[in-house]
């Protein structure tokens, strides 16, 4: 049995967390390898480094006290010297990179190394404080397991293939001889062996391209909730946790708002049919959720309604949108340019209505005026509307769940602005003003799943 374990911010955020997650790792009898994310907070830190340039000696030195603090408390006497060496020799190798930054000024592959050495601090801390428990650890850095990572800086993807030849060469023999590599989430190497950052919170999708790598038998993503849940309870307390659902489900409810997964983490498993669980490091008895491709015969028609907020809706009009395909290519091309997420896309005769990221209207607005396309009539953008994301397995086949959904929306005093339905098996999704956003969500869940 192998199994990889990733651990978030918040579990490896203070000294209380790091000992709950030293001991949910060596209870674990299994072959196991640990991947975590930076401490809470650092990776923001590192971010606004990059963009203020403070003092690079002060910001060390508050890592320093970061990291090394916790360790003080975990770490035997006798090791914490050593565990100190690692330190200070991964902190030289950051400043030497901030240096390099303020000489340069602006440099998108060195500031994908930087925002990603908080990982690299997590795991030496780690793998310190299990070696003082007994526990035979190594701190694995993503470049020298071999994550093969393909793109643009701090939007990169694994080269799966790649990657699997590679663990299966530096960490599978690891674990044969006992040994627990914790290895560095959120990046791999490129080419050039330089680092390429996966995205914010791309040490999940990590997790999954390891368990994808190593041909794990399970994959867990150890957090600070349960798991999915049949809604957000801050908007519906009576929701509860959704014991198991298959990858389309889960896939469905990571991208359209549910903040428990990154919405990549699915792919890499699903490809090889490895189960993922997400599980609570604060509540590691709890059942967590599972994932799977076995269909879970759920009695329920919707097994969970997610929100997505901050969105705009951009339309634009032409009376040639109908006859003109490549008007149409020209349109989504100039939208994906702009490297944001596109949450929904609509068409009639005269139209293309597309649903995007609040933040990034702007900057789409001018790709799309700098085409010039004679065509284009007029383009009209509403803002403050939210996507409501309805998923379950069996609603999509099952007459007049759509129809009682929208009378559902209509009670709740709220106009549908936008639908998708028809491109997931599992999911219905459509666009509602955000100020009628959370009594929709509350009542679609008392009617369809109840308290």
């Amino acid at each position: 049995m192998i199994k990889v374990m990733k651990f978030g911010g918040t579990s490896m955020g203070s000294v209380d967390a790091l000992r709950r997650t030293a001991s949910i790792i060596m209870r674990e009898k299994a072959q196991k390898v640990v991947v975590v994310s930076a401490m809470s907070g650092v990776t923001n830190s590192l971010i606004a480094c990059i963009r203020d340039r403070p003092d690079p000696a002060a910001f060390l030195d508050q890592l320093r006290t970061k990291y090394a603090g916790c360790a003080k408390e975990l770490v035997p006497e006798g090791q914490y010297d050593a565990y100190l060496q690692e330190l200070e020799a991964s902190l030289a190798g950051l400043g030497s990179r901030l240096d390099g930054l303020r000489k340069v000024g602006e440099d998108p592959v060195l500031e994908d190394a930087i925002s990603s050495w908080g990982e690299r601090l997590s795991t030496i801390t780690l793998a310190a404080i299990l070696r003082g428990r007994g526990v035979d650890s190594v701190a694995l850095p993503a470049e020298e397991a071999g994550i093969v990572a393909e793109g643009a800086p701090a939007n990169g993807s694994a080269d799966l293939a790649a990657t699997h030849a590679n663990l299966m060469r530096t960490v599978v023999p690891m674990l044969e001889k006992g040994v627990v590599p914790v290895i560095t989430g959120y990046y791999g190497a490129d080419a050039q062996g330089r680092p390429l950052t996966f995205g914010r919170g791309g040490s999940d999708y990590s997790g999954a391209v390891i368990a994808n790598g190593i041909d794990a038998n399970c994959c867990e993503i150890w957090t600070d909730v349960n798991g999915f849940m049949t809604a957000d309870p801050r908007a519906v307390p009576e929701a509860r946790t959704v014991d198991e659902m298959d990858y389309g489900e889960a896939a469905e409810l990571a991208y359209f708002g549910a903040k428990v997964l990154h919405p990549r983490t699915i792919e890499p498993v699903r490809r090889k049919g490895i189960p993922l669980m997400v599980r609570n490091t604060f509540d590691p008895d709890g059942r967590g959720t599972l994932i799977r491709s076995q269909k879970c015969n759920s009695p329920e028609i919707l097994r969970s309604v997610a929100v997505k907020t901050d969105l705009s809706i951009i339309k634009i009009y032409s009376s040639e949108i109908v006859y003109n395909p490549g008007l149409i290519s020209r349109l989504i091309g100039s939208v994906s340019e702009a490297a944001v997420n596109t949450y929904a896309i609509s068409t009639s005769l005269s139209t293309l209505a597309v649903a995007l990221p609040t933040s990034a209207m702007a900057g789409v607005l001018k790709r799309l005026e700098a085409l010039q396309e004679a065509q284009i009539e007029k383009m009209t953008v509403k803002n403050n509307v939210s996507l409501i994301c309805c998923v379950g397995d069996n609603m999509i086949n099952t007459f007049g769940v759509a129809a009682r959904v929208f009378a559902t929306v209509s009670e709740s005093g709220a106009n549908v602005e936008m639908i998708s339905e028809g491109a997931s098996d599992v999911a219905l999704n459509f666009l509602v003003p955000t100020d009628r956003a959370g009594d929709v969500i509350r009542n679609i869940h008392r009617t369809f799943i109840g308290g």
